[in-house]
């Protein structure tokens, strides 16, 4: 048993939540409240009402998550909003969100996971927001686009996608997970043409074809799984809980 304080005491510590500015509606850290003690960890990539019952149903009291319960404020708990309350209550289940610091963070980060599956060395950050790299830089060290995009398809089967309009052999590329809408508009000018990302928006093959890119969407939930379940791995050993990752079949 561990105290739910100690808990976000250590991930806001070892995060470095408070250096991030995050998108506005998004709230990094506690987000719910149970009773204050926690046995077994639950995590998620949403905060959607299957996660929760799922979090229940295995007796978890303490659900981390990357993508947290309210993004934009103020939501009226009614209808799902009201059922997802019910369970949390009914189940003492807290809730822990963690986005950006989570995206960012050089060990256990997405971007940096996703680095280290692919067999890939980080050199450096990128797309700062507010004085923080929320993305990686990673050498491909002479392997070229092709043997990238095999690495890809083994580590995301169902989700990868491959635009390749760029350079047959960059030297770094830059992994951001997640969303890539907004950062594949700045890849050339941070000095990169490949990027692997999550998702992006219709129109940004037409750029992406334009702007002679390597661009590779490999799916914003897909991206997005390895650091959740690592930060959780990682509390649950510090405070000696169970841990469980309740696994979500979006295909986006």
């Amino acid at each position: 048993m561990a105290k739910l304080a100690d808990i976000a005491e250590f991930i806001n510590s070892y995060l470095r939540v408070g250096a991030f500015k995050d998108f506005p509606g998004s709230y990094n850290g506690v987000q719910f409240e149970n009773s204050g003690e926690v046995s077994k960890i639950a995590s998620a990539v949403d905060c959607g009402i299957e996660e929760v019952k799922a979090a229940r149903k295995i007796g978890a009291n303490l659900l981390l998550v990357h993508h947290g319960m309210f993004w934009t404020a103020p939501i009226p708990i009614v209808k799902s909003n009201y059922e997802k309350v019910k369970n949390l209550v009914e189940g003492d289940i807290a809730v822990y969100s963690c986005h950006l610091p989570l995206d960012a963070h050089r060990q256990i980060g997405n971007s940096a996971l996703i680095a280290k599956s692919l067999g890939l060395e980080i050199s450096g950050g990128c797309f700062n927001l507010d004085g923080e790299d929320i993305a990686v830089v990673a050498k491909l060290g002479g392997i070229g686009r092709a043997e990238l995009a095999r690495r890809l398809k083994k580590l995301f089967p169902d989700t990868y996608k491959g635009f390749e309009f760029g350079s047959e052999n960059p030297n770094e590329i830059v992994i951001c997970s997640g969303s890539g809408s907004t950062s594949v508009l700045h890849l050339l000018d941070e000095g990169f043409d490949t990027l692997v990302c999550g998702e992006l928006k219709q129109g940004q093959y037409v750029y992406a074809q334009e702007s002679k890119i390597n661009v590779y969407p490999c799916g914003h939930y897909a991206t997005e799984c390895c650091g959740i379940k690592a930060l959780a791995h990682l509390v649950a050993e510090k405070f000696s809980l169970e841990h469980e990752f309740i696994k979500s079949q979006n295909p986006l």
